[in-house]
């Protein structure tokens, strides 16, 4: 996995939450209370999120 800043992270999770949000089917097994943000970080985390970061 990539190294990424504080920033690229918040872009990255942030960029995924708002596919989720707009209906993105989740990775990851959600569990009732997670918002889409901590569903995106879960994603990032047991790295199986769809997007690709180029640097």
């Amino acid at each position: 996995m990539v190294e990424l800043n504080k920033f690229e992270l918040a872009r990255v999770i942030g960029a995924r939450a708002l596919q989720l949000s707009l209906g993105a089917p989740p990775l990851v097994k959600p569990e009732s209370t997670m918002s889409f943000i901590e569903l995106a970080q879960k994603e990032l985390d047991e790295d199986v999120m769809p997007l690709v970061v180029l640097k």
